[in-house]
């Protein structure tokens, strides 16, 4: 008989595989295991220890003889490889050297190519992930793949922030060098061409101080100036390299200039064939600018001082009036996109912009934002250190016992069920996503014997300072952990080590949280609001259990997380099997870009000008 069968009277049962996984793991955290005690050991004589590598708490499966019987476990699925973390560890688990990632190799190459293709050019503020910040930079690339794809050409245009890592972007070149205006001067200017993560990118770098400092926002700048510069400096790229995309694709408030330029200036001189799109990630964010500042980059800001044009309408009769270059790239863009269906109803019915918006009704849309699911795919995914698909699931639980050993949460090994199931809410600590709700969640996950994990980073200093207080309460303790920071590399291991994925915004235009989550097998907790209501559907709802897939609460108030949480756990707990069915659901649901960019390219087929 060997180590994983068990004798019952005078027959032996074979053990199933995570069962074996288990028991071979409790062996391993045994305080007598052979395997502890040589860690100890180690750790003991730690100075004759290379100190290149932490080795705190460190080891690797295979030096535990387990038998040669084993093939559906840790040895033939690759784990034994794994060296697990530690909190002690000098180095954290998340900033360990990873393997190198060629996304681009990860496109996929049974894509059906549209015909009459396309010269398409984003001009955006953020692109993942060499200058993300939130869901914007992931969008823009995310989407840019999926249509090439499909075989159209892009270019993503981009600042040359100076935090940008070099590293990061392949054959990297300068080619061309102009002057583009600015209050008044004209200012040298360079354009750069790189690929990053297969897609080519144009990075514009000004020679002034512009787009200077240690982070994509928060330089030593006036953002709104360095903005309405790069928009013309895109522009006037294309009027010195005779470039004509047909589409031009301009995303949020700091490109909202873009089509103001193009209507009343550059559409004059040399670029007749591009149209323009935007589109709204985010109404919360404005643009608001005076009509000087406007002028700075070569308008005549008082011309665009009207209702019918930019004026922001919560001004109006005050002193001074401000503009808003989100609502002057509305009026002056050939269309204009939000991010999922709903939102596009919430902002048609609510907020300032409303009233803009329904007089430019016909050119407004809501397309549900797509996933990357080359840059966000636990089967290829080198952050994870351990992979898994929906038909295989056992690295799931690898990747949970992996991040509780480094954050130094409990854990009761790898099991189907029985142990803490644990919540990760993984945000930007911004008003918008529920900050209440976020806190009041972590108070009720663990008196419901869960685990929870935050990981986020606050832009309020009074904000940071209370999830600072909430941190310093809960990190040495046995069930939370609240990590004020971002991290790439942590947020792709907290996804596949979660249970369930917390989204509980106030509104949320879209939301990838939660699409991420499920694309990782964790189940969403979310409120019904904007694109969260498009994508997850309450198990509970009988009239439609055939799209059911997550938990949903409708209420901005603490007792209605509690429900969601509340039958969350009830299934995690009572209901195994049908838990077990749930996260093999949602990891099969197709969120992709190339599922819904064909709703773009129609988009752009429908204004484009043939030449």
């Amino acid at each position: 008989m060997d180590a994983f069968s068990v004798q019952r009277g005078n027959t032996s049962t074979r053990l199933s595989p995570s069962t074996r996984l288990t028991i071979l793991l409790l062996h391993l955290n045994h305080p007598k295991s052979p395997r502890v005690v040589a860690v100890a050991k180690r750790k003991r004589n730690k100075k004759t220890l290379s100190t290149s590598k932490p080795h705190s708490c460190s080891f690797k499966l295979q030096a535990l003889q387990v038998g040669a019987d084993i093939n559906e476990g840790l040895v033939s699925s690759g784990y034994e490889d794994i060296v697990w973390p530690s909190p002690s560890d000098e180095i954290p688990f998340w900033k360990r050297d990873f393997s190198s990632w060629d996304i681009s190799s990860d496109v996929p190459v049974n894509v059906q190519k549209d015909s009459n293709l396309m010269h398409l050019v984003h001009v955006t503020a953020e692109m993942a992930p060499i200058a993300k910040v939130g869901g914007l930079g992931d969008v823009v690339t995310g989407l840019a793949r999926a249509c090439l794809s499909r075989g159209h050409k892009v270019d993503i245009m981009l600042p040359f922030y100076e935090c940008i890592q070099k590293q990061q972007i392949n054959e990297l070149a300068l080619i061309t060098t102009y002057n583009s205006y600015h209050d008044g001067n004209w200012v040298p200017t360079n354009a750069y061409r790189g690929m990053v993560s297969g897609i080519p990118v144009i990075f514009i770098e000004p020679s002034s101080h512009f787009f200077k400092g240690q982070y994509v926002y928060g330089g030593s700048y006036n953002e709104l100036e360095a903005y309405l510069f790069f928009s013309r400096a895109c522009l006037e790229w294309m009027q010195v390299t005779g470039t004509q995309p047909d589409i031009i694709h301009v995303h949020e408030w700091q490109t909202g200039a873009l089509p103001m330029l193009y209507w009343d200036m550059y559409h004059q001189l040399s670029l007749q064939k591009p149209r323009i799109v935007l589109t709204i990630h985010n109404m919360e964010h404005y643009g608001e600018c005076s009509k000087e500042q406007l002028s700075k980059c070569g308008l005549d800001g008082s011309i665009y001082a009207t209702v019918d044009k930019s004026l922001d309408d919560r001004t109006i009769g005050h002193n001074p009036e401000r503009l808003s270059l989100l609502k002057g790239g509305i009026v002056y863009s050939n269309t204009i996109v939000t991010v999922s269906p709903t939102y596009l109803k919430e902002t048609l019915c609510s907020g300032w912009l409303s009233s803009t918006l329904i007089r430019n009704r016909d050119k407004y849309c809501g397309i549900l934002n797509g996933i990357d699911t080359a840059m966000w795919n636990p089967a290829t995914d080198v952050f994870l250190p351990a992979r898994f698909h929906a038909q295989k699931t056992e690295g799931k639980k690898i990747c949970k016992y992996f991040v509780q050993r480094g954050l130094g949460l409990p854990s009761g090994g790898i099991t189907a069920g029985n142990h803490a199931p644990l919540v990760v809410c993984i945000t930007r600590l911004v008003a918008q996503k529920g900050l209440h709700l976020i806190t009041h969640a972590i108070k009720h996950v663990e008196e419901l014997g869960g685990q929870m994990i935050v990981l986020g980073k606050a832009s309020d200093g009074r904000v940071e300072r209370e999830f600072e207080g909430l941190a310093n309460l809960h990190n040495e303790g046995p069930s939370i952990r609240i990590l004020l920071m971002y991290s790439e590399e942590l947020s792709h291991m907290l996804y596949a080590a979660a249970d369930m994925v917390l989204v509980p915004s106030i509104y949320e235009p879209c939301g990838l949280a939660q699409m991420i989550g499920m694309r990782y097998g964790a189940v969403p907790v979310v409120r019904k609001t904007g694109g969260l209501a498009d994508t997850v559907f309450d198990i509970d709802d009988l009239s439609q259990p055939e799209i059911a897939n997550g938990f949903v609460f409708e209420g901005i108030d603490e007792g209605s997380l509690n429900c969601a949480l509340d039958r969350s756990f009830s299934y995690y707990q009572e209901k195994p099997n049908e838990w077990n069915g749930i996260v093999r659901k949602v990891m099969e649901i197709d969120n992709s870009w190339n599922n819904t960019a064909g709703k773009y390219i129609d988009v752009y087929k429908s204004i484009r000008v043939r030449w």
